[in-house]
């Protein structure tokens, strides 16, 4: 198990490097010049020179790369030019409302996937494995910010039982602030859970098909017993995979659902960011994002060793 963690550790070290280098080219190797960009064209020379200094922008390229990746070690993440605030302060404060409704979406996304998909795999073609699987074509192919709409439109305009946006703060109390995140993650997890639903569905199929499954029912299990006690877990291994790369999607897609609800999560900060041309904020949001899709990824490495040893043992 030692050998495997540190094979996972060792590559997880070598795509946040690559990541890092990705971000940094793209944000600030490319022709231009950014504090042209933040000042806008008609900046006087002297200020446009000015901003530059301040930003760094005049040391050499590996000089500004290697001060950016010993300040977020440090936790030094810089100062935000739009907001004259540090970047590190921005994020952790949008991050408390971004986190939150990513893992709050994931929890309504497993659930409704697992529920669905295990309830169409044990009446296959049947009425019910029909219906859920029409559901969830219709809920692929539904984009979230316009299912964010409809939920706007009928909670809150029409039935007036939620807020149409902003957020109270968590100081109000932990059911407010659930409150407001409730339809932003629901939105969220519509499309989510359509897709890992079918993939449940012929994840359970696959395993039903086995002979051990049969050797249960022969043996007097009951549908329900077996399903439960010894299909389920042999079919999470796909279904993990696409959870991990979910969550990813997740935390992306919080930026348009975010702005949507009017949130002051990290999705509307890069959203803002990029408007006012703030171009530290945004080259740190984005490693910051890379970097918990990575760490997302290694923490479904682990759940593969956990729950099927074999990928373990065949990784050695």
């Amino acid at each position: 198990m030692s050998l495997f963690l540190f094979k996972r550790l060792i590559t997880l070290i070598a795509t946040l490097v690559g990541t890092s280098v990705v971000v940094f080219l793209v944000l600030e190797i490319l022709p231009g010049n950014a504090a042209q960009i933040i000042m806008g064209p008609d900046a006087a020379p002297e200020a446009v020179e000015e901003l530059t200094r301040k930003l760094g922008l005049d040391q050499p390229a590996m000089q500004r790369y290697w001060d950016w990746i010993a300040g977020m070690l440090r936790g030094d993440l810089g100062l935000s030019y739009a907001y004259s605030t540090p970047v590190g302060e921005l994020v952790l404060e949008r991050l408390a409302l971004t986190v939150p409704l990513a893992v709050m979406a994931m929890v309504l996304t497993t659930v409704l996937a697992l529920a669905a998909g295990i309830y169409a795999a044990s009446r296959h073609n049947k009425l019910g494995d029909v219906g859920v699987m029409g559901l969830t074509q219709i809920g692929i192919a539904i984009p979230n910010f316009w299912f964010a709409i409809l939920l706007i439109l009928l909670f809150s305009v029409h039935l007036k039982w939620f807020s149409a946006g902003g957020f109270p703060g968590w100081e109000e109390g932990i059911l407010p602030g659930l409150r407001a995140l409730l339809l932003p993650a629901l939105s969220l997890a519509v499309v989510q859970a359509a897709i890992l639903a079918r993939f449940t569905r012929s994840a359970v199929l696959d395993v039903l098909r086995e002979d051990f499954v049969r050797t249960a029912r022969a043996k007097g299990v009951s549908q329900r017993g077996t399903l439960w006690g010894h299909v389920l877990r042999n079919a999470l291994i796909p279904v993990v995979t696409i959870m991990g790369l979910q969550f990813a999607e997740l935390l992306a897609g919080t930026i348009v659902v975010e702005s949507v609800f009017y949130l002051p999560g990290l999705g509307r900060l890069i959203f803002q960011s990029i408007s006012n041309r703030d171009l530290i904020v945004v080259r740190n949001c984005v490693m910051l994002l890379a970097a918990m899709v990575v760490i997302v990824n290694f923490i479904v490495d682990i759940l593969y060793a956990t729950i099927d040893p074999r990928v373990k043992a065949s990784d050695i």
